[in-house]
């Protein structure tokens, strides 16, 4: 995962629970949503980039046991 992907991310969820707390305090209920789906939102952008870390590694891994070969 890219640092620029990590801090969007992590900007989108922080966001996402500063929409949810003050939807919650107000008892504005769409705000609260658009809170939670941004958090969900940064969650499966995450879990996408580690999925491309993780095929990025094992690449990376058959690569180097080709080359000692």
């Amino acid at each position: 995962m890219g640092i620029d992907d990590k801090f969007e991310a992590k900007a989108q969820d922080a966001s996402g629970n500063v929409k949810e707390t003050v939807g919650k305090a107000t008892d504005d209920e769409q705000l609260e949503a658009e809170g939670k789906s941004d958090q969900l939102k940064a969650s499966l952008k995450e879990a996408g980039e580690d999925i491309k870390d993780a095929a990025s590694n094992v690449a990376d891994k058959v690569k180097n046991a080709f080359d000692k070969h």
